[in-house]
């Protein structure tokens, strides 16, 4: 988990609660900022999200390239002994 997913989870669960604050005081301007704000939570999560999924891909797109060079090493090196 990165930041950006961590940060993202935090600022809905505070617009949850300042939604929740607004709606039982009458504040319909703390309401809508708690709901803008849980927004831009899912927002920054989603981004989280997708930093880990590129960051996973990498990470196994370079265990397949290390696993090329060394099946090539390997062939190489039986073709030399025989």
């Amino acid at each position: 988990m990165n930041s950006d997913q961590i940060k993202g989870k935090a600022s809905q669960v505070a617009g949850r609660v300042k939604q929740g604050a607004g709606d039982l005081t009458g504040n319909e301007k703390l309401a809508n900022e708690g709901v803008a704000d849980q927004v831009k939570g899912s927002v920054q999560e989603t981004w989280g999200n997708a930093k880990d999924a590129a960051h996973e891909a990498a990470k196994n797109r370079e265990a397949e390239v290390h696993q090329k060079q060394v099946d090539a090493r390997e062939k190489v090196s039986q073709n030399v002994e025989t």
